[in-house]
């Protein structure tokens, strides 16, 4: 039975806007209070999904979660009409203001950690929500990400839902942005990777300086036997305190796996040698390890360009593609680093750019974009809701976007009561077009 990679991607909320709410997150902070142009991310993260589509990757997507969350504020003692809340929390507390409204579930590499049957000793594909617990308005999107996941993996034959771990510092857990998999195809048994950045028990240890580390080892080690993993091919490696002091949030943002291929740069974790031996033994040798010196790249340009957080994807071919975000060309030490990587004897043949500066200016790239579920034939036939893309879901969706998107938003702008009401209209319409039923709080009233 032929396994596939699909990307699910979060499509880009009708509240995307700049409110610099992640701390360690450099474009986040620099680009605090820009105007965004909703419609135009959108429609970026809608035509990358095309591309992949186009060349033959089995793509899904994600809805949007339901923002302003009045519901979230109303618990925290605001009263009146939504009018009334919105105008109140705005005067009072932008910062909060700003995680309500917050259109961050666009980053689903964020969502969950999923590995697939082959891997498990149930052999069901499990996925954990992540609790997001290090920032607020992340945190707001644990309860209706696994709304979302058990609508869409509701068979318990093929699927197990695990809910967030408990919302607490020592259990921090940043979901598959902080996992890697590799493997010879993507039906074999798999090395799964888990990087974390502290160890929420043990108090003597190297920190980062100037950021916090988000993603605990005990998180991954509780997600690693939730998921019935086979601990022969379990690793837990931790983040390089360095990088993170550099923007590297999460692991995705210097590394990236796919198959057999792992692309990362030799400053992402601590005890790299180790690392890179240790990988060798596992895979016979079978591995394809391409990292990046720092006398290429260093932190900095990383960060900058997104280098790692492109996509690398395997096509019908057998050889694979790497989606890069525009920002990695228009550096100069990314852009030579990638076309070495071109050049180099490996399975990577192809290399394409995307725009997706609206995310990016809040420190998303295309990895970020998507989260990587591996399904057998049976398993994607067992998926509820209409939530592949084809061409003619592409299409509708476009129509949906340019129908219902503002294509100029500040932080101000949320208040208007008018925007709610927009807001509720579209996210209504895109449960029918995804066949998703009640998803959203204001569908129940």
């Amino acid at each position: 039975m032929k396994t596939s990679e699909i990307n699910f991607d979060g499509i880009i909320g009708l509240t995307h806007h700049y409110s610099g709410l992640a701390f360690g997150n450099l474009a986040s902070k620099a680009n605090a209070h820009k105007i965004s142009n909703p419609k135009a991310a959108a429609l970026q993260g809608l035509k990358k999904m095309h591309l992949l589509m186009q060349r033959g990757i089995l793509q899904a997507v994600l809805p949007p979660h339901e923002r302003p969350l009045l519901s979230f504020l109303k618990n925290l003692g605001f009263t009146g009409t939504d009018a009334k809340i919105l105008k109140a929390v705005y005067a009072l507390d932008p910062h909060l203001f700003g995680a309500a409204c917050s259109a961050s579930s666009m980053w689903v590499a964020n969502a969950a950690t999923v590995t697939p049957s082959s891997d498990s000793a149930d052999c069901r594909v499990h996925i954990t929500l992540a609790n997001l617990m290090s920032n607020l308005h992340r945190a707001l999107e644990a309860e209706t990400n696994l709304k979302i996941f058990k609508k869409i993996f509701s068979d318990e034959n093929y699927f197990k839902i695990h809910p967030p771990l408990l919302s607490q510092v020592d259990f921090s857990d940043e979901g598959a942005a902080n996992h890697n998999r590799l493997c010879q195809d993507y039906g074999s048994t798999g090395l799964n990777i888990f990087i974390y950045g502290r160890s929420g028990l043990q108090k003597k240890e190297i920190l980062p300086k100037q950021y916090p580390a988000r993603q605990t080892r005990e998180a991954s080690k509780a997600v690693a036997r939730l998921h019935q993993l086979r601990p022969e091919n379990t690793f837990f490696i931790k983040q390089n305190p360095m990088a993170i002091d550099q923007g590297v949030f999460h692991n995705d943002v210097i590394s990236v796996a796919n198959q057999n291929v792992f692309l990362f740069h030799e400053l992402a974790f601590t005890d790299m040698p180790e690392l890179v031996d240790l990988l060798k033994k596992k895979s016979q040798d079978s591995l394809y390890l391409l990292p990046v010196a720092t006398a290429d790249l260093s932190l900095q340009d990383a960060v900058k360009s997104y280098i790692f957080n492109s996509q690398l994807i395997t096509l019908d071919t057998g050889v694979m593609a790497l989606i890069a975000p525009i920002e990695s060309r228009e550096n100069k030490n990314a852009h030579q680093v990638l076309l070495k990587i071109m050049a180099g004897k490996n399975p990577i043949s192809e290399l394409h750019f995307v725009d997706c500066r609206q995310s990016m200016l809040n420190g998303g790239g295309p990895a970020c974009l998507r989260l990587r579920v591996v399904l057998t034939e049976a398993e994607q036939k067992a998926c509820s809701a209409r939530v592949f893309l084809d061409e003619a879901l592409y299409q509708r969706l476009v129509q949906w976007i340019e129908r219902h998107y503002r294509d100029r938003l500040s932080l101000g702008d949320l208040v208007d009561p008018r925007l709610l009401n927009e807001i509720y209209v579209a996210l209504d319409e895109l449960t029918q077009i995804l066949k998703l039923g009640t998803l959203y709080n204001f569908q129940k009233i």
